[in-house]
């Protein structure tokens, strides 16, 4: 079920189109900050490719559709490699292209960076932070608490840097 503040204004939802861009941007800022964690086990290029289509369509230079076909060979990518920390890195760049479809996938790229570097054995807690600081405020509370939600679910951000981050 889509988290309706994430519903754009043209399918009848609150999110202005210029948020909507921004949160693409911020997404593809979040998964390329992992990126190398693909790249250091594979050379495939669809996770990069499906970064620079979401930048194209926040650039309004693509359309949805190509970024959705981005977003599916990014997550086909992911499953070419069998390092954890690829995987998610891979997945982040597919969440972060399907952005232009449904913002709510911001929130992916975002999730899927912290599974890449906790997979690779780093904390995520101080990236949570830094990502959310690079929001503007009308954006960050509603995808600070979309992010709470869904860190369980994924078993990630178990640390206690991470939980600090929403229990001030």
């Amino acid at each position: 079920m889509r988290d309706r503040r994430f519903v754009a204004e043209h399918r009848g939802g609150p999110l202005a189109h210029a948020s909507h861009v921004l949160l693409a941007r911020w997404a593809a800022d979040c998964a390329e900050r992992v990126l190398h964690l693909f790249a250091r086990c594979s050379d495939d290029l669809r996770p990069q490719q499906a970064l620079d289509i979401a930048r194209a369509w926040a650039d309004g230079e693509v359309k949805t559709g190509k970024a959705m076909k981005a977003s599916l060979a990014a997550h086909g990518a992911a499953r070419q490699v069998k390092d954890k920390a690829a995987i998610a890195a891979a997945r982040a760049a597919g969440h972060a292209v399907a952005t232009a479809h449904a913002a709510d996938h911001s929130m992916g790229a975002l999730l899927y960076s912290m599974k890449a570097l906790e997979a690779a054995g780093r904390p995520s807690g101080s990236e949570l932070r830094l990502r959310l600081a690079k929001l503007p405020r009308q954006l960050r509370e509603p995808v600070a608490s979309g992010i709470a939600l869904r860190l369980k679910q994924l078993g990630i951000g178990n640390s206690t840097e991470s939980r600090q981050v929403f229990c001030r």
